[in-house]
Parts: structure tokens; sequence; C-alpha cells
């Protein structure tokens, strides 16, 4: 593989409601929170591949991944964020690059990983993106070349963050949650009712995956400015 380019080539942020933009936020402090939180999960084996999925769409599972990415990369960590929602991509859209070439076409063998990824705004966090959509999603998350291919990245980045389409919906987050070392379940406040998140969880822990905790995205902090959201 050609060498991994990990310097990035954006003079300016450009990004799509990232912390990055706003790093004093009470938004940016809770990613700093949550990053904290994972690191001391497990101190003894720290976490190299952590998977985000949701219950449902639109619950946020896409920009909280992302921001956490900036978190872990502002901590002088190299960060590969991968978009394997090969149903409705979205990190192209957060980090505004091109979604033309990625996941797929490196797992096809038509693209080099190394030209691949993207460089982002964030100095030390690359972007994989999803590429052209597939008509079998599930069976190319789970085949042996996306084995290998996590393998690989985790000998170039410290942490490798997936993001997963919602595990309700279809199977593909469960398909690569038992090769991640932790899950993360995003959930939207007032938007979900606790039986369909308890699902989410259920079908998540039936094929052995570390679920480390929920994520509640969109929470209102009134006695805050009236448009801080964290979760």
């Amino acid at each position: 593989m050609s060498p991994v380019k990990w310097r990035s080539r954006h003079s300016q942020a450009d990004t799509l409601g990232l912390i990055v933009d706003n790093p004093r936020s009470m938004a940016a402090e809770a990613y700093r929170t949550l990053r904290t939180n994972v690191q001391f999960y497990n101190v003894a084996e720290p976490m190299r591949r952590l998977l985000f999925t949701s219950a449902t769409p639109r619950e946020g599972k896409s920009i909280t991944a992302a921001n956490l990415a900036i978190a872990f990369a502002q901590a002088d960590k190299k960060v590969i964020i991968i978009d394997a929602d090969l149903r409705r991509p979205n990190l192209h859209r957060i980090f505004q690059i091109s979604n033309q070439v990625g996941l797929t076409d490196v797992l096809l063998g038509t693209s080099d990983l190394a030209s691949t990824l993207v460089s982002t705004v964030v100095p030390g966090l690359l972007v994989l993106p999803a590429g052209p959509l597939p008509p079998n999603p599930a069976e190319m998350l789970g085949s042996p070349r996306m084995r290998g291919l996590l393998d690989e990245l985790n000998k170039e980045a410290d942490l490798v963050i997936i993001d997963s389409p919602p595990v309700v919906i279809v199977t593909d987050a469960a398909v690569l949650a038992p090769l991640a070392d932790g899950v993360i379940l995003v959930v939207a406040a007032g938007e979900v009712n606790r039986e369909v998140v308890q699902q989410a969880k259920s079908q998540l822990e039936a094929v052995r995956a570390r679920v480390l905790g929920i994520v509640l995205n969109g929470v209102e902090d009134k006695a805050k400015s009236h448009d801080s959201y964290y979760y």
C-alpha cells in the first residue's frame, strides 16, 4: 500500500455541523467527555475499532461519529473514520468531500486504499467515504475483504471509527458489530420509544457485540443557551 498522507489539505474549516467550527461550545465539551469515557472504558486494552449505529434513521449517528473522530484527532491520535452505511451514506456530506470513490471500490479492488482515503480540516483525521452504493451491502460488509481492510487500517491508525446503518432497519450493523472493540448506540431524544431502543440493544447483544453505552442526541439544555444541544 502507498504511504497514507495524514497532513490536511484544507486551509480552513469547510465542514458541516462539526465541533471544529466551534471548539468552545457545549457540544465540543460533551464530545471531549465522551472521548474520555471511551478511553477509560478499558485502560488495559484501548479501543482500536469503534462502531456507531442507531435504532432508526435520522438519529444523528453520523454527526456523532464524526465529532468523536475529531475529538480523538485533536488529542493527537491518528483516526480513520469509515462510512460503512452503504445504503444512505452521509459522511461525505458532513465533511463536504467527494463520494465518487470509496469503501466499495477498495473492497472490490478497483481503488487503492491510500489514494481513496481523504484528508480533512483536522490534522490526523482521514475519511474513507462509502463510494458507489452496491446491491448487496450486508454481503460486502461481512466479507473477508472487509475484515482484511479493518486489519490494514488498524496498522495505520490509532483508532478506526465505523459509521454503520441503523441496526433495527437492516442487518449491516449486526454484521459489522462483532468486528469492533465496542459499539455506541445513538438515540435521538424524544424521537424513539424505549421498546425500539431495547430492540436495537438486544440485536447487538445477540451477535455478541460489546455495547459500550448509549449517546442521547439532541438534548436541549434549558439552563444554558436556547440553541445549545448536546448529548
